[in-house]
């Protein structure tokens, strides 16, 4: 036994913290699997046995390892164990825009059931690029995901769909999923599952409800032509207005970008134009909100003079000024259950390839029944 300041220690421990000391190279260098065998005493072989949990290992030896592992903060490869089939795949979300808060909702649901089910969420924007969408996924593929989720409406022309079935084939035979929220199916069956809402439906409810309250001259703040979303919207309201019996005005149908600028511009081009309306259907709550502040800068009010409805039901839309009516959208369960199915599906619990979630007018203060 030597003794120093510190007091005493065996002569085994200098050489212990003499490897430590190496092996982390003043903090430089991550510990490796063989610095854990020295550590502890033992053979490579092992510690993969006793961190892999598959090969039976005494107590003592077990113990020894993990105090090793500890002791040299020791990160297991997850690649590796990702390999070996020993951890589960990470669950990809691949989204447009991070910051809009319909899409939050979705991540949020993504990351909440990925976590529930004991796997970690990655969480990437691909600012409209398909290039980078490309990269994106085949990144997710080369981390063996468990699944790889795609939100938000697309426009469905022959480079979509060709790109959509590419992804899914390559991801099938990667052992992972490809899950399509918020977009309409594929065609010709490709290995994918699809999470819709009910968006036809949400924008009857919408426009039926306006309808019903008396208003025929309603302006159709909709989406960028082509896109699903959009376009299924537009179908929504389009079907009211046959139900009604009301004629359809080309002038009052202004397609735009689902953004606040937007609503705002194309509300105040309408009324600089002159063109009569008595409500507002917004194809957003955050279009609702930029139409909102152009009515009020003309002198409008709200649901005194021009009625509002939105679509979405953010959390914000409540705490306007009238308070909204919107269409709400079950944001969070669309990622949930993107998550469940392409799992369940992975381990043979569930065969179910479509579902479409329902959606539901929330009637709020923003429209005015006329007399």
């Amino acid at each position: 036994m030597t003794v120093n300041g510190n007091g005493p220690r065996t002569s085994a421990e200098p050489k212990r913290a003499k490897r430590r000391r190496s092996n982390t190279n003043g903090g430089d260098r991550p510990s490796t699997i063989r610095d854990v065998a020295a550590e502890a005493g033992v053979s490579v072989a092992t510690v993969s046995r006793t961190l892999a949990g598959n090969y039976p290992v005494s107590a003592a030896t077990r113990a020894r390892v993990m105090a090793a592992v500890e002791s040299l903060h020791y990160a297991v490869n997850v690649h590796a164990k990702a390999l070996s089939g020993r951890v589960a795949g990470p669950i990809g979300l691949v989204i447009r825009d991070i910051t809009g808060p319909s899409l939050a909702h979705v991540a949020a649901g993504v990351e909440q059931e990925a976590a529930d089910q004991g796997r970690l969420s990655l969480i990437c924007a691909t600012h409209g690029d398909p290039d980078r969408e490309s990269d994106l996924v085949q990144l997710m593929r080369e981390q063996h995901a468990g699944a790889v989720v795609l939100v938000g409406g697309a426009v469905q022309d022959d480079d979509y769909l060709k790109r959509m079935a590419e992804y899914a084939r390559a991801l099938d035979a990667a052992g992972s999923r490809l899950v399509l929220v918020g977009r309409p199916p594929l065609p010709d069956n490709p290995p994918v599952t699809v999470v819709e809402y009910d968006n036809r439906g949400g924008a009857f409810q919408a426009a039926d409800h306006l309808l019903t309250a008396g208003h025929r001259r309603i302006l159709f703040l909709g989406g960028t032509p082509l896109l699903s979303t959009a376009e299924q919207r537009r179908d929504g309201y389009l079907h009211a207005l046959r139900a009604h019996g009301v004629p359809y005005a080309g002038e009052l149908d202004v397609p735009g970008p689902y953004t606040r600028v937007s609503g705002y511009q194309r509300t105040r081009e309408a009324l600089d134009s002159g063109l009569e309306f008595t409500a507002v259907f917004a194809g957003t709550d955050m279009v609702a909100t930029g139409a909102l502040a152009a009515l009020r800068e003309a002198g409008l009010d709200v649901p005194g003079d021009i009625s509002l409805v939105g679509f979405d039901d953010v959390p914000f839309a409540a705490d306007l000024s009238p308070a909204l009516t919107t269409v709400r959208v079950p944001y969070e369960d669309l990622g949930r259950t993107a998550v469940r199915l392409a799992l369940e599906r992975a381990e043979r619990l569930a065969a179910d390839d479509h579902v479409v979630l329902s959606t539901q007018l929330v009637i709020r203060q923003s429209v005015r029944t006329l007399r």
